[in-house]
């Protein structure tokens, strides 16, 4: 659409419709996952991210983020599961780097060292995996 500022013609760029029929991701994108080509079904899935917004909601309010830091952070885990695998990419990692790269975007940036307190280790000094872990997330 062209309009006319300041005597000079120019093209307007700055409005975007979003409908149902425009929508961001389509459907057999969102479906057909990487994830899903490594054999984890649906519902698992669906679960394993879950548990990855609830582990980012419950840091963000340890680290007094707002919450639209924390609901930028779990867009960026959405978003980087359509393309990438849970097989191949820990979704706790994820979980503490979406986080911290929301915070910045969001500008209330918090020291890696505060959001790698928030996580529990995942193995001893040993070597030897720690399965008590997990009961910080329940």
């Amino acid at each position: 659409m062209a309009v006319f500022v300041c005597g000079q013609h120019r093209t307007d760029y700055g409005h975007i419709l979003l409908t149902s029929d425009n929508i961001l991701h389509p459907p057999e994108k969102v479906t057909n996952t990487p994830s899903r080509g490594d054999g984890i079904t649906a519902e698992d899935e669906r679960d394993i991210k879950i548990v990855g917004c609830e582990l980012i909601q419950s840091s963000g309010l340890l680290l007094k983020l707002p919450q639209v830091a924390m609901a930028t952070a779990q867009i960026i885990f959405h978003r980087f599961y359509l393309v990438k695998s849970l097989v191949n990419h820990n979704y706790e990692h994820l979980a503490m780097a979406a986080i911290f790269l929301a915070a910045k975007i969001e500008e209330h940036p918090r020291r890696v060292r505060d959001v790698i307190k928030l996580f529990p280790p995942h193995s001893t000094s040993k070597g030897k995996k720690n399965h008590n872990a997990i009961r910080f997330y329940w």
